[in-house]
């Protein structure tokens, strides 16, 4: 409700108004897609990790298995990791995706944001009682 009784007053309000909810809309977002980007980049990392510890694991339980003179039958195990290593390479490849959409959304509010800011400037500044820069 309070959204769209922003929006009805932004909207009423003459292009100036318009432009100034728009740039409080943008400034409002811009820090959540940073923040969002942020965990993304955190998560990335983490699976990059997680599949270098389930290559060594793999790597690990296959020498073993090479090494005992009993034979025991390790292959299931290391079928688990490989198809484990597989979902982790596919997670990563998703959160690669959304992070680059992130990018270009952040991308795209920083120009919208640069755009809005000469258009009120061109059309006389910003109003009086109201932040400039």
């Amino acid at each position: 409700a309070a959204v769209g009784g922003a929006k009805m007053a932004a909207g009423s309000g003459g292009p100036v108004a318009r432009e100034l909810f728009a740039e409080g809309l943008l400034q409002f977002l811009r820090p959540a897609v940073r923040q969002l980007d942020g965990h993304v980049h955190a998560v990335r990392e983490s699976q990059v990790e997680l599949r270098e510890h389930i290559d060594s694991l793999a790597t690990e339980l296959c020498r073993i298995n090479e090494d005992q003179k009993v034979a025991l039958d390790l292959d299931p195990y290391v079928k688990k990791l490989l198809n484990a290593r597989r979902r982790v390479v596919l997670v990563n490849n998703i959160l690669q995706n959304a992070q680059e959409r992130l990018r270009r959304l952040n991308h795209s509010v920083a120009k919208e944001t640069v755009r809005r800011k000469a258009m009120l400037e061109a059309a006389g500044g910003y109003p009086q009682g109201l932040p400039g820069k």
